[in-house]
């Protein structure tokens, strides 16, 4: 089981760049990037609200369940 960041496609859809988000949301561009790139172990629950807000999507928008991916270990 996997989690899937799809931030990405969001930000693209949504025509932000990585740095105008970061500034945005208030975090660093090498934080936002490890999320952007599916790399991220674990995602504040505040981190989540403001991206949510800046890109005006629900959490299921940015994050997705896929069963067939493996389990993260540590």
């Amino acid at each position: 089981m996997g989690i899937v960041i799809n931030l990405d496609v969001v930000m693209a859809k949504r025509k932000i760049g990585l740095t105008e988000l970061a500034d945005r949301v208030g975090i660093t561009l090498a934080n936002l990037s490890i999320l952007k790139n599916n790399r991220a172990r674990a995602v504040r629950f505040s981190t989540l609200e403001a991206i949510c807000r800046e890109l005006d999507c629900q959490p299921g928008d940015i994050l997705a369940y896929e069963p067939s991916l493996p389990a993260r270990k540590k």
